[in-house]
């Protein structure tokens, strides 16, 4: 099949439907650029330069009408993205299910004999990451994914513990992912992770949540938010992380996926006193 084909079939699919309890708003919405712009517009002009013009985002139900205005205005009529209700699908309550129900709400609009990217809508991968994920989609067959790694260094803020996910990779091939809280950045440049009472390495590969897959790793995620559904049916807190479905199948050995580095700073929208940074951080880096 000629590239070009192949891309018309792939999708950029874009998880959107969190609640934005930290920041306080939705920051899917949150203007960034100089033209009204915000971080998943980025990435979805981004994704177009690296030839992916179809786009799936996945909202809430009380945020669709305003996130498709957005769309319109900034991307025109004419804008190739596909909108899902994340709650709508599967069993109804206040907080979201999890990045894997988030995937699954969105498998009508993926094509099973295809690729697609997944990535965080309030999260700035930069082009180079997209271009990245982009050049590996043709080698991904059904039981294979990929995973765009960043460099610790280059995804803490100046001040503030975060989480990370570190990944362990062995020849280019994801091992684990190990999500791990309260990890900082000191002024001497160290990077100290206190749960663990260790220094890490700037260069350390972590997770940001850009993914890619072939279209035939749904039928697995289904299977693994069946047996979740059936332990957490009535839960009004547990999550379906994709990290963690992903890790199941990876030791069972249903897929494999291989790490691609990507040199790129990452910057992303967590907490109010972020915006300004990532604002400023963007508009330098697209400069």
């Amino acid at each position: 099949m000629l590239l070009g084909a192949f891309m018309k079939k792939t999708s950029l699919v874009l998880m959107a439907a969190g609640l934005g309890s930290r920041f306080g708003g939705t920051k899917q919405l949150a203007q960034i650029g100089p033209d009204g712009e915000t971080i998943l517009d980025y990435t979805i002009r981004d994704a177009r330069t690296a030839g992916i013009t179809k786009a799936v985002i996945i909202v809430r139900k009380e945020i669709i009408g305003e996130v498709r205005a957005h769309i319109e205005q900034v991307h025109g009529q004419d804008h190739g993205c596909n909108f899902v209700c994340q709650d709508e699908f599967g069993p109804k309550r206040a907080k979201p299910w999890g990045t894997t129900h988030a995937v699954l709400a969105a498998a009508e609009f993926i094509d099973r004999d295809s690729t697609f990217i997944l990535a965080n809508a309030d999260d700035y991968y930069g082009p180079r990451s997209l271009a990245v994920a982009a050049t590996q989609l043709p080698t991904l067959s059904k039981q294979t994914g990929m995973l765009v790694t960043f460099q610790l260094s280059k995804t803490l803020p100046a001040t503030g513990e975060v989480s990370r996910g570190i990944c362990q990779v062995i020849d280019g091939e994801l091992v684990q992912i190990i999500e791990t809280g309260r990890i900082e950045a000191q002024q001497d440049g160290t990077i100290t992770d206190y749960v663990n009472r260790k220094n890490l390495k700037g260069d350390t590969p972590v997770s940001m949540n850009l993914w890619a897959f072939h279209g035939s790793v749904l039928e697995p995620l289904s299977s693994q938010w069946e047996q979740f559904l059936l332990k957490n049916a009535t839960s009004e807190e547990a999550e379906c992380l994709l990290p963690t479905c992903i890790a199941n199948l990876m030791t069972n050995r249903t897929l494999t996926v291989s790490a691609i580095p990507s040199s790129e700073a990452w910057t992303g929208l967590t907490n109010p006193e972020d915006y300004k940074t990532v604002r400023k951080t963007i508009r330098e880096l697209r400069h």
